[in-house]
């Protein structure tokens, strides 16, 4: 079976008082699918390298890595191959940059880029294994 290594960032600012993270709308999804921001690590960068990256291009913000949050590894098929995909996450703080300033090349691949706060997250996320990340860092900078 075909292995694929991605990485991305759970994304944190505080806005408002309230800790919120960077999601992402890939192109052609319904308004309301957020997704974190990630992408497969090219060769020689590590995987926070590739977080870090993933989210400037994605994003438009420069993140700085807190600490490894942990894997998402599941199974998907694409032109009947099957796959096998593990997922580092990282918590990461927002640094420089404005959401939404998607890298030019990005547009093909993102629509939009929101702040969404970080409570509500666990549930606004499409996908199981991204909320049980927002969760976590959630979890985290509650001191759990």
């Amino acid at each position: 079976m075909k292995r694929e290594f991605s990485a991305g960032g759970v994304v944190v600012r505080t806005v408002g008082g309230r800790p919120h993270i960077a999601a992402i709308r890939p192109q052609g999804k319904r308004p309301g699918h957020w997704v974190l921001p990630k992408g497969n690590i090219d060769a020689g960068e590590t995987p926070a390298e590739t977080a870090v990256r993933e989210v400037r291009e994605e994003t438009g913000l420069e993140a700085r890595i807190v600490e490894k949050l942990g894997d998402v590894k599941y199974v998907y098929t694409w032109d009947g191959e099957r796959i096998f995909k593990v997922v580092s996450f990282f918590l990461c703080r927002a640094g420089r940059g404005r959401l939404g300033e998607i890298a030019e090349a990005m547009r093909v691949e993102v629509a939009e880029a929101r702040w969404l706060p970080l409570e509500e997250a666990p549930r606004l996320l499409a996908f199981g294994g991204e909320r049980e990340m927002a969760a976590k860092a959630r979890d985290r900078l509650a001191g759990g």
